[in-house]
Parts: C-alpha cells; sequence; structure tokens
C-alpha cells in the first residue's frame, strides 16, 4: 500500500470556498489495474487522457457548480472515512486538472482564467516541441470517416483464422530469411551505399505508413476514434503518424496492447511479404526494394517500436503488461519519493506505488529511461555531425543545454522553493551538495581499470601459403587436408592442354631449326648467325615452358599440416596462377594477429600496457595469457584474416569491392603477441578470438574525455 501522507494543508483554505466541476467535455471510463480500479477522464476537445484513482474518482463525481470543494471533502470523509484524500492530494488533484483545462466554475473571472490557462498550455506545448524539435508532428486530415468504412471490408483482419495466417506468414519469412542468411549478410553491406538511399526511403515511408494504418485500424474497429492523421518529422525526416490514443479509454487492457502492437503486426506481415517477394526475384529495382524493406522493418521494430525505454509501442505494450498505468510520469514521482523520503528526510512524501515490488519497477524503469534518452540522443547528435558538421554543432550545443544546464536550473528551483521540502531544505541543499561532490570526487579522482578490446585470430608462428605456380586444371590431389607433409612433398597435380601443345609445338620448331642448321654449315653459312638467335629464343622460351610443366605440381614449400578446406571440390576446375590453395601451417607454436583501431592504438602508444589475455570465440571462459611481440608500424588495410570482416561475420568493415574480404575500410594497426598454452583450450591456425589489453587505471572521468577527444579526431578530422 501507498504511505498515506499528512491528513490537512496549510494551503487548504485557497480551494475550500472554489465551487467547481469537470467541463461538460470531459468523460470518464473505468478500467481494471491488477485488479483494483482506475479511471480515465477524456476530454474530447483536444483527445487528452488522465488516469485517477477510485479515492479521486468518488471526488471528482462529486463536484458540482453549486457546492463548494469543502462540501464534496467532507461527503467523502462520511462515505469512506479511510479511502477518502487527503487536503494535499485534493490540491494536487485540483491543480492538474486545473493545468490541464478540464475544470469549469461559474464565477465571473472563469473565462478569463480559463483563456489564460488556455495560452499557459499552448506555451508549454511549443515549449516541448522546441525541445522535441528532432521529432515534430504536423497534422494534416481527419482519417476517422475513412477508417469507419474501412472496418466492413477489412474485419476479417480480426478474426482467429487472420492470426494464425499471419503467424504461417511469419514463420515463412523466417525460414526464408534462415535459408538466405548468407546472402542476407552480404547485402546488408549496400544498405547504405548512396546509390541505395533513394529506395530505402521509399521502403522506409511505405512500411511505415503500413504500420500507421496498422494502430489506427485496429483503434477503430476495437471501438475508438482516430481524428489525427499527419507527417513527423523525425530527425528532419519526413515519415506518416496517426493518433490512435483514444484506445487508452478502452476498458480492456488486452485491446489496448492489441492496438499498441498493431503498427508491428501490419508491418511484420509486410516483411514476410517482402522476403518472399526478394527470394523469387532477381537483381533489380524490385528486388532491392523489398530487401531495403526486410531491413527496416526489423531495425526499426527491434530498435524503436519494441524498446520500452522510448513513449513508443513498446512502452504503452509493458505498461499494461505490468498493469502500471502513466508508466513514464509515475517513475519520475516515485523516483523523486525516493530522493525525498531516503536522502532528504522529508516529512512522510506521497508515494504513487501500491507495493515494494511496484515500487521497484518504477524506480528501475525511471531512472534506465533517463539514460536510454541521454545516449539516444548523442546518438542522433554524431549521427547528423556526420553528414552536416554544422548542423551536428549546434545539436551538440543543444544537447549539452538540454542534458545540464536546464536539468541543473530545474534542480536548484526545486531546492530552493519546492513546498515538499519545507521542512528539511537545509538538509536538502547538503544532501544535493555532497552527493554531487562525491560523484564528481569519484569520476574525476579515484583511478579506476582501464582496459580495451580488439578482435584478432590465432596464427602459427611457422606458416606459409601455398599457391599455384601455373594456370591449369586440377587433375589430381595428391595430399590430404590436414595431414602432415615434407618439404618439396607433391600436393595438387594440375593439367594445362595449352601447355602441352605449346611444348609440342616447341619442340618440334627445335628440331626444324636444328634440320636449317646442318644444312646451312654445307651449303649457306651466312645463314649461320640468324639461326643460332632463333634456336636462342627457342630454347630460353622451352625452358620457361618446362618450368611451367614441372609447377604443374604444387609442392610443400615447408614441413608441416596442410590445411585446404573444400579442396575435394577442386577436381576437374580451373586453377590461375598465383591462386591461393590452402595454407602450410608447423602446429608447434602460435601466436595471436590483433587489429587495433587507430583510436585505440593511441593508448599502446602513450599509456604503455600492464597486462594481456586472449579470450577465444565458442570458449570465452577460457583465459589465454599473451605477451606482445611487436606492434607493426604504419596503418595497415589488409586484415590477417577474412573470419574478422563483415563478409565472413566479424566485426570489422571490409570494402564492397573486394572479394577476398581482406580489405578495410579503415586503416588500423597490427599487433602481434605469443601465447602461452593453456590446458583445455585448442589453438588453430585462423581460430578467431578477442584480445584484451589492460592500462595503467585512471579516473573515469579522464578516460571519457579522451576517449571523446579520439571520436572527435577520427570523426570529424578536428
Amino acid at each position: 500500500m501507498s504511505e498515506q501522507g499528512p491528513i490537512f494543508s496549510e494551503s487548504w483554505h485557497r480551494v475550500a470556498p472554489q465551487r467547481l466541476a469537470l467541463r461538460a467535455a470531459v468523460q470518464i471510463r473505468k478500467q481494471i489495474f491488477r485488479g483494483e480500479e482506475w479511471y480515465v477522464l477524456q476530454d474530447s476537445f483536444d483527445n487528452q487522457f488522465h488516469r485517477f484513482t477510485p479515492a479521486a474518482y468518488q471526488f471528482l463525481s462529486r463536484l458540482r457548480a453549486d457546492r463548494t470543494v469543502q462540501e464534496v471533502w467532507e461527503e467523502c470523509l462520511e462515505a469512506s472515512p479511510e479511502q477518502a484524500p487527503t487536503q494535499p492530494e485534493l490540491i494536487r488533484l485540483l491543480t492538474q486538472l486545473y493545468q490541464a483545462n478540464l475544470l469549469q466554475t461559474q464565477m465571473p473571472p472563469d473565462a478569463a482564467k480559463l483563456l489564460e490557462r488556455h495560452d499557459k498550455r499552448e506555451q508549454r506545448k511549443t515549449f516541448s516541441t522546441l525541445l522535441n524539435f528532432l521529432f515534430i508532428k504536423v497534422p494534416l486530415c481527419d482519417p476517422d470517416a475513412f477508417l469507419k468504412r474501412c472496418v466492413p471490408l477489412l474485419g476479417w483482419l480480426l478474426t482467429p483464422w487472420a492470426a494464425l495466417g499471419w503467424l504461417m506468414a511469419i514463420v515463412a519469412g523466417l525460414k526464408i530469411a534462415g535459408e538466405n542468411w548468407s546472402e542476407l549478410s552480404s547485402a546488408g553491406e549496400s544498405v547504405f551505399a548512396p546509390d541505395n538511399f533513394l529506395l530505402l526511403y521509399a521502403a522506409f515511408i511505405v512500411t511505415k505508413a503500413i504500420h500507421e494504418f496498422g494502430h489506427a485500424f485496429l483503434c477503430r474497429a476495437l471501438g475508438g476514434e482516430v481524428h489525427r492523421i499527419g507527417v513527423m518529422f523525425m530527425i528532419f525526416s519526413p515519415m506518416p503518424f496517426v493518433d490512435a490514443t483514444s484506445s487508452w479509454a478502452f476498458r480492456s487492457r488486452w485491446h489496448r496492447i492489441l492496438v499498441a502492437s498493431g503498427g508491428m503486426i501490419f508491418e511484420l506481415a509486410f516483411a514476410a511479404l517482402a522476403a518472399w517477394v526478394w527470394s523469387t526475384t532477381g537483381p533489380g529495382t524490385l528486388h532491392r526494394f523489398a530487401y531495403n524493406s526486410m531491413v527496416v522493418a526489423s531495425v526499426s521494430t527491434l530498435l524503436f517500436n519494441l524498446n520500452p525505454l522510448l513513449r513508443f509501442d513498446g512502452y504503452y505494450i509493458l505498461s499494461d503488461l505490468l498493469e502500471l498505468p502513466n508508466l513514464a510520469s509515475r517513475s519520475l514521482q516515485e523516483v523523486r519519493y525516493a530522493w525525498e523520503r531516503w536522502i532528504c528526510g522529508a516529512h512522510r512524501p506521497t508515494t504513487v506505488a501500491h507495493s515494494q515490488r511496484e515500487r521497484a519497477w518504477l524506480i528501475v524503469y525511471g531512472v534506465s529511461s533517463a539514460i536510454y534518452r541521454v545516449v539516444l540522443s548523442l546518438a542522433i547528435v554524431l549521427y547528423i555531425g556526420d553528414r552536416f558538421f554544422e548542423l551536428g554543432l549546434l545539436l551538440a550545443i543543444f544537447f549539452l543545454f538540454s542534458t545540464t544546464v536546464l536539468p541543473v536550473t530545474k534542480f536548484v528551483r526545486y531546492l530552493a522553493a519546492s513546498p515538499s521540502l519545507a521542512r528539511c531544505r537545509p538538509r536538502a541543499w547538503v544532501s544535493a551538495g555532497g552527493l554531487t561532490a562525491l560523484i564528481v570526487g569519484f569520476l574525476g579522482l579515484a583511478p579506476m581499470p582501464e582496459r580495451f578490446r580488439a578482435p584478432g585470430v590465432v596464427e602459427a608462428e611457422n606458416f606459409s601459403g601455398v599457391y599455384a605456380a601455373a594456370d591449369g586444371f586440377v587433375e589430381k590431389v595428391l595430399a590430404r587436408s590436414s595431414g602432415e607433409v615434407v618439404q618439396s612433398a607433391p600436393l595438387v597435380r594440375l593439367r594445362n592442354p595449352e601447355l602441352e601443345i605449346n611444348l609440342a609445338q616447341a619442340e618440334a620448331k627445335k628440331r626444324e631449326l636444328f634440320a636449317l642448321r646442318e644444312e646451312a654449315l654445307n651449303l649457306s653459312p651466312s645463314a649461320l648467325g640468324p639461326l643460332q638467335t632463333q634456336i636462342a629464343a627457342l630454347e630460353g622460351r622451352l625452358t620457361n615452358l618446362r618450368k611451367d610443366e614441372v609447377a604443374l605440381t604444387v609442392r610443400a614449400p615447408q614441413n608441416g599440416v596442410w590445411v585446404a578446406p573444400h579442396h575435394e571440390e577442386w577436381q576437374g576446375g580451373w586453377v590461375e596462377r598465383g591462386a591461393a590453395l590452402g595454407e602450410l601451417i608447423n602446429p608447434g607454436a602460435f601466436r595471436f594477429s590483433a587489429v587495433v583501431s587507430q583510436a585505440e592504438a593511441a593508448a599502446l602508444f602513450s599509456h604503455g600496457i600492464r597486462g594481456t589475455e586472449v579470450r577465444l570465440n565458442g570458449e570465452a571462459g577460457e583465459v589465454i595469457h599473451a605477451t606482445i611481440e611487436r606492434i607493426v608500424p604504419g596503418q595497415q588495410h589488409e586484415l590477417p584474416s577474412a573470419a574478422l570482416g563483415w563478409r565472413s561475420g566479424g566485426d570489422l568493415a571490409v570494402q564492397s569491392n573486394d572479394p577476398s574480404g581482406l580489405r578495410s575500410t579503415e586503416p588500423f594497426f597490427q599487433v602481434v603477441a605469443s601465447l602461452q598454452p593453456a590446458p583445455g583450450v585448442l589453438l588453430a591456425h585462423h581460430r578467431s578470438g578477442e584480445i584484451r589489453f589492460e592500462l595503467p587505471s585512471q579516473p573515469l572521468l579522464a578516460q571519457w574525455w579522451r576517449r571523446l577527444r579520439q571520436l572527435v579526431q577520427q570523426r570529424y578530422r578536428i
């Protein structure tokens, strides 16, 4: 149960004689959360919603223009002394209704006050729009009549058969994606290519239009009204939006959840259709549009719509699943309660939680959502700054103002003037100053471990590549892959019919020239010179042809284990000179070759390394101790293994025009470290993993400042 605050208030005399009533446009609906009644007040004039407890409803339902607030409160006390709201609670309730323009009175100044409140609300809305100018909504028309005509035509979408068909379509789409995962992954590299921007944006608009129609249709089909449709400029990019907030007044929470999920339901169905179109069409505009639609539907659903930390679909779904109405506002109130109750020692502050478990949910959500919004805002600033530096700089200044100056100003004003801190204001100031000093001191003075990770691969210390020294067809693989071979042992035998013909022709030409030379010795000695020149040139060509003939047998360049994946598929295939046919590895000793970005490499040179350890993929719980042997000077572009690049599922971006998948888009530094054998850990050539570098301890502020400078230098070259 929530903690009860004081019954009486020093400000009660200001509201007790007032004769108030709810405006005629206000409608009240009952909802059930966790077995408890809640009441939703809907202002049909501007489609705003407010939730209240049963105790507040009992008070509001008794308000009439011919009765005073004091009389209504006394009647509530007589009807239910234990459940009746206290005077401070009623003052807050009436203040909220007053600011929301939901109250009316017969007093003459009421019209002027009504307009004044309306103006203040408009000013607050304008100020809120300025603070959220990256998400501006522009209403265009009223779609309710159109949706009302659509419901009879599309009513079958609410049947169990339609739900089963939707589920089968989603499963089919996932099956298509799974069967073509490698092709989907490789195509993902070109999603943000300049020549794909137009199709990507078109897919985004179409997908989001279907998403918003899903919300609007389900809201209207379940009895709600949708009176606003328009364009929202999200980060200056126009996209459709609809106002389906009338679903908040539905009595059934499952209907509310269905409307909140409606956009994702329609969007995922469209993504499944796009997956089928993509898999059945060849390269072309339709094929690329379908792929972009799949990407937009999956990314937007996971990062935004399902994310409950933002006030999108996931937020309302979570609020109804947990049966915590007004989750965002109540979480902030509960965080404030925790501050006033446990830090400031306020005298019985008001809590909105009904149990300890609910209080924990609200506090965790309030803190998490605040942190996430800051992180998301920073990501948006960096995203825009990458494309429009001047605009990004202005947004960065606005971001600093909105996340530091504005909150600090509000907090100082709250400490100085909040009535809830009237009896404990000195303690509140001391607590705020002490916590600020503690946090700043911890972040700026306390040394904290600093480390970073870099991807890499295990390499045998002694290994060499096996390459074809001549062109030819693979006639026979002479050695088994993964088997040990000795130096010069034959591995693969090639056959080149053209080389055989050229060799036979050269031999025949040689015999012809030798015959002509014998004839010239007897009949024309003057012709011997040119013939000798031709014979010498032919001998050189024959030598090269015989070398190529010998090179048709590929031999081991050293002792070791020959590794040739898929060698059984080579039979009869054509191999060009210089083609890689595998590697010869000496498994006696291994090293780890890591790829370190430019930003992280600065720490290697300026701070020094206190320790290193390697963890391999598949055995992350096993630690392999490593010792740095060398840092390859200069910036590299050739990855030590294609397994580290995007093409093979790695984390590093590679150039899209490089078929080998080894050329990185960003230069890097290569760090080579020797590995100490670890019991139970299999060291295999080109096995991928991560190396962790431990740096000298530094305060967190110093670490964050260094990384910020590196980020700015790397992204904007300043």
